[in-house]
């Protein structure tokens, strides 16, 4: 089996985890979780970084603490992953979607404007598929009308916009460590920020909100959201190799660009760069054109019969089932997000992919394409 995802284990990760265990330092508690923070942070150029489980809850984590809620309106893009979504309709407050630029796959930052309202009071910039979101353009929106940005740059560990970090462009910024990413500390995420006040109480939600003077008496409700000392360390042994890891990546989709350019005809390539940014490969997608002689379904189940795995890209926002059944999105429509949606999927893209493997899977599509 060639799986869309496997991670690489390759630099100090056995030696601090072992660390851990000969301390018995393995809560969050331990003494790896405040250096990851750190060395994360000023990889990223923020002040601030903080440790939670995931992802999501580093979203969620992010929209609390900028006290988004009823009332209030977040402008994000219809496709990604329903994380981004689901933060904001859970604290109370309304997402508003934007379609996509096709030649980027990232949020059109050209719609945004239209759906800024009196109620809105943040945009969420998702880096989509590798390529960051063109921030100028939504920095310029949020000093404008007094927005805060929310930047989730969980698909883009090692990225850059204009020779900036991806992740520190934002008011408040998000990132996720699960295995298929470039960093990876099993499940996990990361919140990170300039303002100390914010840091401060992001420190606060995760950790059930106990006060230092009265910890069991509680003035706010918040989650238990504290990332643990074995998964810091897994971590900083990763952040340690990330410089690599970029390099490694662009690789492997330098190989898939050249090894499948006969299939141009039949597939939309991701974007290798754009004048801000080259991409970084986090997964290598592929959208099936009209002219294919051979369906989306048709290729990724004769990936499956080979033994090779796919995902298909994410279901636009406005299109999903639960969101419909709170009544939000009535009769939206965004096409660019909807052709994605049903004509993309992206190949075996895992760090820990030999090269052997990867020819593999490009011979095989190929065979399939005829």
């Amino acid at each position: 089996m060639i799986p869309v995802n496997t991670p690489r284990l390759a630099g100090n990760e056995a030696a601090y985890l072992q660390e851990c265990i000969e301390t018995g330092w393995i809560s969050s508690e331990g003494p790896f979780v405040s250096r990851f923070e750190s060395a994360f942070a000023k990889v990223v150029d923020q002040k601030f970084g903080i440790a939670v489980t995931n992802g999501t809850a580093a979203l969620e984590c992010a929209i609390a603490a900028l006290r988004i809620g009823p009332g209030d309106e977040v402008i994000l893009p219809t496709f990604t992953i329903i994380s981004c979504a689901s933060a904001i309709v859970r604290a109370g407050a309304t997402p508003v979607l934007v379609d996509l630029d096709p030649t980027t796959w990232n949020m059109d930052v050209q719609q945004i404007a239209t759906k800024i309202t009196a109620r809105t009071k943040a945009i969420m910039a998702v880096h989509l598929y590798s390529l960051p979101a063109d921030m100028d353009p939504i920095l310029q929106l949020c000093e404008q009308h007094g927005l805060f940005l929310i930047e989730d740059a969980a698909e883009v560990h090692g990225q850059t916009y204009k020779g900036r970090p991806c992740g520190s462009f934002g008011h408040i910024s998000t990132f996720s460590f699960y295995p298929n990413k470039h960093l990876t500390t099993g499940e996990g995420g990361m919140v990170l920020t300039n303002d100390e006040a914010l840091a401060e109480r992001c420190r606060s939600l995760r950790n059930l909100c106990f006060q230092p003077q009265k910890r069991f008496v509680h003035e706010e409700l918040g989650w238990n959201w504290r990332m643990t000392n074995l998964q810091a360390a897994l971590g900083l042994a990763q952040l340690e190799q990330l410089e690599e890891v970029v390099k490694l990546k662009r690789q492997m989709g330098d190989r898939y660009r050249e090894s499948l350019k006969e299939l141009e005809a039949y597939f939309e390539f991701p974007p290798s760069d754009k004048s801000y940014s080259k991409n970084i490969y986090w997964v290598f997608g592929l959208v099936v054109k009209s002219q294919s002689p051979v369906s989306l379904s048709s290729i990724t189940d004769a990936l499956k019969k080979h033994r090779i795995g796919t995902r298909p890209f994410f279901w636009p926002m406005h299109e999903q089932p639960v969101f419909k059944k709170m009544g939000l999105f009535q009769d939206e429509k965004y096409p660019v997000a909807e052709h994605l949606a049903r004509n993309g999927f992206y190949l075996p893209s895992g760090l820990g992919l030999s090269e052997t493997d990867q020819n593999k899977v490009a011979d095989c599509l190929k065979e399939i394409m005829g």
